[in-house]
């Protein structure tokens, strides 16, 4: 057998709970048909009271290790992507790596992990990639004589603020990607197409609030009393603050608070510009790499994307694929006669050079851009080629949500799945992957489908673990959200599970896990 690097198997975690999005729209009084027609949304996973990012994370390892029968010992590395971490200093993947231990120290001694390397990855939606990208070199670099086995590990909390624009295309969930030498799933050629641009698109800033203005707003919230009484005891307030002894009172150390929230900055219509551009340079990127490699002629197979019998991308709703990718369509036709006949249809496409410069011109072509975009998804040529390599993608997606970095696997699973549920042969068929993230980078690579992939696809149970989740109503996701809910909706059983968090007799935050049988 030839040497080949990839993925060997993959394990998801998806959180029990989920909120319909027919009761989303109710309790939000948005425009269900938009939501679920127009975006393919149909359900949000949402974590309970005892998971988290780690907890997510843990559960698909410990599936994948207990599925595979791996020592944990011949691990070299979990590396996590993760936009959800849960420290600002303590990798995330610390704390999966602890629960593991607690579950395999019996058979395989209290250090059976302490020979791994971990970390986190931060990319926004495209950590995950980075993480598996960097594994996979890893694993190359010791040879096939080595065997090193990597486990990359994606966990998010896809979170917004209440009310919010992005509040719908919530998600959650966990997985795990074993990335060895002969992988019996997904060969992944070293070929990468790559594009940064350092863009405000979506981000997470820690924001700064005085102490005055915390101030205010408690009596605001807290009195009825007149506007010189309330500024009278703001000011008491104050110079008690002052003089309080600043050992005792860490909240007030400083003139600020610095406070980091879960839930984004972000600006919708610009990041799905970036997200589209993004995509199309890494791919151009990746398509000059492999002519040079020899991995594709472009003489005798004129249109790259055709080549691929499905494309993967990252998922922040479900039908983003299809809304995003008809610039690469463009892109890989252009001066073809296919798409000759698709400018028949729909006109030429808008050019940057017939707008004026500036800030007016640029948003002029980026609208005109926008609108094209819209008419060549309309195509017959477009919508044949979606329904063909993108419509499975989007089937789990639609009813868990956003996964952050986890997004563009879990679509692979789903095509996957649903190709040995219709009985297509998939075995050496390639797909493509389209990684995402904010900030801004895309990263366009390859994989052929092995030989055992039926074997490993049948133990995914993707869409068995999607239909025995249970539903919670408006006032259960309103605590969830907030963190105002005691205890959890389902108690845990056979996973990971928060337990505490800077319970007494530990340190301030300190989190503690434990496995529930």
């Amino acid at each position: 057998m030839a040497d080949s690097v990839g993925i060997d198997d993959i394990a998801i975690h998806i959180p029990r709970l989920y909120f319909d999005i027919k009761d989303f729209a109710e309790y939000r009084g948005a425009d269900y048909g938009k939501l679920n027609r127009g975006l393919g949304l149909s359900a949000m996973a949402i974590p309970d009271v005892h998971e988290d990012t780690a907890t997510m994370g843990a559960n698909a390892v410990a599936r994948i290790i207990d599925r595979n029968k791996i020592s944990p010992e011949k691990i070299g590395r979990i590396y996590l992507g993760t936009e959800s971490a849960l420290d600002g200093s303590k990798p995330t993947a610390t704390y999966i790596m602890d629960m593991l231990e607690q579950r395999y120290s019996k058979k395989h001694g209290s250090e059976c992990f302490r020979n791994c390397d971990v970390v986190d990855m931060t990319f926004a939606c495209i950590g995950a990639v980075d993480a598996m990208h960097n594994t996979l070199d890893w694993v190359a670099r010791g040879g096939p004589e080595q065997d090193r086995i990597g486990v990359v590990v994606f966990a998010d909390n896809a979170k917004y603020d209440l009310g919010s624009s992005g509040e719908y295309t919530q998600g959650a969930g966990g997985g795990a990607i074993l990335v060895r030498h002969n992988p019996r799933l997904l060969e992944i050629p070293d070929i990468w197409g790559v594009s940064t641009m350092p863009v405000h698109d979506f981000f997470k800033p820690r924001r700064e609030i005085s102490r005055r203005s915390i101030v205010e707003t408690v009596l605001e919230l807290a009195t009825d009393a007149g506007e010189k009484f309330r500024k009278n005891l703001s000011e008491r307030i104050m110079r008690i603050i002052d003089k309080t002894d600043k050992k005792d009172h860490t909240l007030f150390e400083s003139e600020t608070l610095k406070v980091h929230k879960d839930t984004p900055v972000f600006d919708g219509a610009f990041s799905n510009r970036c997200y589209s551009e993004s995509v199309k340079q890494a791919f151009i990127n990746f398509r000059s790499k492999a002519i040079e490699n020899g991995r594709f002629n472009p003489d005798e197979d004129q249109i790259l994307t055709e080549q691929w019998s499905r494309i993967i991308v990252h998922l922040p709703y479900a039908f983003q694929a299809k809304r995003m990718f008809p610039d690469v369509f463009r892109h890989d036709r252009r001066n073809l006669s296919t798409w000759l006949d698709i400018e028949k249809e729909i006109g030429p496409e808008p050019l940057r050079e017939n707008y004026s410069e500036g800030e007016d011109g640029d948003t002029d072509f980026e609208r005109a851009n926008d609108s094209y975009r819209r008419m060549i998804s309309k195509t017959d040529e477009f919508r044949s080629f979606v329904h063909e390599r993108i419509e499975k993608t989007q089937r789990a997606s639609s009813m868990v949500g956003n996964q952050y970095t986890g997004s563009i696997f879990l679509a692979l699973m789903s095509a996957l799945e649903s190709d040995l549920n219709e009985n297509e042969d998939m075995k050496g068929h390639k797909v493509g992957l389209c990684g995402y993230g904010s900030g801004a980078k895309a990263k366009v690579f390859e994989g052929v489908i092995q030989d055992d992939w039926k074997h490993i696809v049948s133990r995914f149970s993707l869409f068995a673990r999607i239909d025995q989740r249970q539903a919670i109503d408006k006032s259960t996701y309103e605590a969830l959200h907030r963190g105002s809910k005691g205890s959890s909706v389902i108690s845990p059983s056979g996973e990971f599970a928060l337990v505490s968090i800077g319970a007494e007799g530990h340190l301030e935050g300190e989190r503690r896990y434990s496995w529930v049988s």
